[in-house]
């Protein structure tokens, strides 16, 4: 028995061989902190919780969901865009529910990309773009991000040979894994650059309401004319600590729209019902208030990394959004020399920037997702291990 060839085309899931070695060195005894997978430690907001336990109860939310999404759930994803960033869309055709963005993005590649047909990945970038693109039997195009630009793609480098054949360009800000932010005039070059070329836009917006230091991103759908070429992936995930629910929406674009929808009902059945409708509680609850608290406290865990990883002799950029630390690794090391160092010498686990693609070699990155008397032990153990090789 042999699995699809395709399979060998990728690699395992980055945070499972993450898992891997932390397991083995607690199996060995050792208290590992886990500063790779970025996972929100505090409690989703009790409001959610409690219309989810509501939800629950009643009968008709036990039934198949609607492909798409409840209408009612749509609807809040459309008045959270008019509200939040002024944004107008048509809950019928321009909203559909996902089970997570991360599922969103799979499918809108194999709805859009197929054999002969060129994606183009920011490098470093999220893994599912390079291997859903991989395995719908289409080509990825890396498109470096690199310190000297603010991790910002340059896309006046991409040849024309490439552009020729390319049929969807992915942008990610806030920036996972390096925490970069995109000013209005890159999404406006964006947008407009897609247009040109007849690409889709796409717009992975998962951390768009993780601002640190008073910092809001905008969305690209702000951009005059983007809807006509973009689509966006909002995630609820991490701004309500709510990862394991598996709760977003695609926004944008009504053919992108339509095609993500096609093909989702002929392999799901959306999300269930119960959830869509603790998501509009959560929404329509000013949360506002509740990302500020959150954010403040992503500051705080910020500095304790980044003042440790200085005094460690280790420069990082301070981001202003997300919760991740985008830094170099010691002494030349590769990433995976790094990772494993950092792993086995100090019982502190950080994600090797090679997994994120070429470009990340080098780099690692930090996850705040750990409360702070553990990122403070974590900061210590790192700069103890480093000593031993100094």
């Amino acid at each position: 028995m042999n699995w699809a060839s395709r399979m060998n085309m990728i690699p395992p899931y980055l945070f499972f061989e993450l898992d891997r070695i932390v397991d083995q060195q607690r199996q060995l005894g050792h208290d590992v902190i886990n500063l790779g997978i970025g996972d929100p430690d505090m409690p989703t907001p009790i409001k959610v919780v409690e219309a989810m336990q509501e939800a629950v109860t009643k009968n008709a939310n036990h039934r198949y969901p609607h492909y798409l999404g409840s209408m009612e759930f749509r609807q809040s994803i459309a008045r959270w865009y008019a509200k939040r960033f002024g944004v107008t869309v048509d809950a019928a055709t321009e909203v559909v529910a996902l089970i997570g963005s991360k599922e969103g993005i799979a499918h809108l590649i194999w709805a859009f990309a197929e054999v002969g047909d060129v994606v183009l990945v920011p490098d470093p970038a999220y893994p599912v773009y390079y291997t859903q693109t991989l395995l719908a039997g289409a080509e990825p195009y890396y498109v470096p991000l690199l310190e000297e630009r603010g991790f910002l793609p340059d896309l006046s480098s991409i040849p024309d040979s490439v552009l020729k054949r390319a049929k969807m360009l992915w942008i990610n800000y806030p920036n996972n894994p390096t925490g970069a932010i995109a000013s209005r005039d890159f999404l406006k070059e964006a947008v407009a650059f897609a247009g040109d070329h007849d690409l889709l836009l796409c717009s992975d917006a998962a951390y768009v309401e993780m601002g640190l230091d008073g910092y809001r991103a905008p969305s690209v759908l702000e951009i005059d004319g983007a809807k006509e070429v973009a689509i966006e992936f909002y995630s609820l995930s991490k701004p309500f600590n709510m990862t394991g629910w598996r709760i977003g929406a695609a926004v944008g674009n009504p053919l992108a729209i339509k095609a993500l929808g096609t093909l989702k009902s002929n392999l799901d059945s959306g999300p269930f019902t119960a959830v869509q409708d603790a998501a509009i509680t959560g929404l329509a609850s000013e949360p506002e208030k509740f990302f500020e608290a959150m954010n403040h406290m992503y500051e705080t865990r910020r500095n304790i990394v980044v003042n440790g990883l200085t005094a460690m002799g280790i420069q990082s950029p301070r981001p202003q959004a997300t919760f991740y630390l985008w830094f170099r690794t010691p002494h030349n090391m590769s990433s995976a020399e790094a990772a494993r160092f950092f792993v086995e010498q100090a019982h502190v686990a950080v994600t090797p920037g090679a997994a994120y693609g070429p470009h990340g070699e080098g780099w690692l990155r930090i996850s705040l997702t750990t409360p702070e008397i553990r990122l403070s032990e974590a900061m210590h153990r790192m700069k103890e291990a480093l000593k031993s090789i100094e």
